[in-house]
């Protein structure tokens, strides 16, 4: 395997820092053409920038410093991992006292209560770092082997699924109207929400383990259907509020309206490889579709978050008096639940592949 160097945009400006990690981080082979790895890690229309399969699991991981087609897939959710948790320790620190569900109670300070009101935003936190760390490790890593690339997309929609339910939580509890809950039945929504977000993660494995490339239509259609049904009802608490209430009267709809904005574009680059599809091999690197999907994604989660967090201030006092105690606590528990079942539909998924790799290396 010849050794090279890693690939830097500026060997000029960069040349220290360059030299210190070549010193450091094993060599990496050069990126190559689309006609040099499996049609399964080929993507339409882009025709360069693929790292070589097979290499051990150390070079994929020491790839996050070398210039190929998924560099900025993974910088962009790995860097908007980093800006969820910052923002919210800032947000607990400064703003939102006991927010981690302890506080001490008592006259003189002492022993533990749960704050409840605040567990689901903890949940959502917990949920939107779990679909960004997926994607960055399934971005990073597939590259490996049959198997890993399977694996980790499996893992990357087990993400997208605690993702969704995530979001549904939270925005019934802290975002929603009495008025919408009333006329939606709102003891049917979490059921639903929880429903759709593992049939969404059940149809996205699916799709990718049973379609061969080329793919044709209605692999695609799939994927988008139930995560998009999903995505309709997780946020139907807020198009509530968006299409009812004076948006300068709260500082949160307009975050709620610009995440929903965000949003729709991010699917739509997710639906259509555009631009590359014009132009195939000129965005390999930078501006493909899936890396604008990324990065509005990214940009949705994070204006989302701000508005949750400006719907839990104005909320989180009578939280507990308008649900009630044990129905929160049955709406928090179901998170794990869901986690659980996306989980075991993943490993059902990957053991299939297992059995499919090895009657094909027979």
């Amino acid at each position: 395997m010849p050794r090279v160097s890693l690939s830097f945009p500026s060997a000029h400006s960069f040349g220290p820092v360059r030299l210190l990690l070549n010193r450091l981080l094993p060599s990496l082979p050069h990126p190559v053409r689309d006609t040099s790895v499996p049609p399964l890690f080929r993507e339409p229309h882009i025709l360069h920038g693929y790292r070589p399969v097979g290499l051990p699991w150390r070079c994929y991981v020491f790839s996050l410093f070398q210039v190929h087609n998924e560099t900025l897939n993974v910088w962009i959710h790995l860097l908007a991992g980093v800006c969820v948790a910052l923002r919210f320790t800032t947000f607990v620190l400064f703003r939102g006292g006991g927010i981690l569900g302890l506080r001490l109670q008592g006259p003189e300070g002492q022993g533990l209560s749960l704050d409840l009101a605040s567990l689901p935003l903890v949940l959502y936190v917990f949920s939107s770092l779990t679909y960004l760390s997926c994607s960055t490790a399934a971005h990073l890593l597939q590259s490996h082997s049959e198997l890993a690339h399977y694996s980790l997309f499996f893992l990357d929609y087990v993400g997208v699924a605690v993702y969704q339910y995530g979001c549904a939580l939270t925005l019934y509890l802290y975002s929603s109207e009495p008025a919408w809950r009333h006329h939606v039945k709102g003891e049917v929504f979490l059921p639903a929400a929880a429903l759709l977000a593992c049939l969404s993660c059940a149809s996205c494995c699916f799709a990718k383990l049973y379609y061969r490339r080329p793919y044709p239509l209605h692999r695609k259609l799939c994927q988008v259907v139930p995560t998009g049904l999903a995505y309709f009802l997780d946020i139907s608490p807020v198009a509530y509020r968006l299409a009812t209430k004076n948006w300068a009267s709260n500082s949160a709809l307009p975050l709620h309206g610009l995440q929903v904005m965000l949003f729709m574009l991010a699917a739509f680059f997710f639906s259509c490889p555009i631009p590359e599809r014009f132009s195939p091999g000129k965005y390999d690197i930078i501006g493909h579709a899936h890396q604008l999907f990324h990065l509005l994604l990214s940009l949705s989660t994070l204006t989302q978050q701000e508005a949750l967090f400006q719907d839990f201030l104005s909320r989180r006092a009578g939280l507990v008096r308008e649900f009630g105690e044990e129905p929160l606590l049955l709406a928090c528990a179901s998170f794990p639940c869901v986690a659980l079942c996306s989980a075991v539909t993943a490993l059902t998924m990957r053991r299939r592949v297992q059995t499919r790799v090895r009657k094909e290396q027979r």
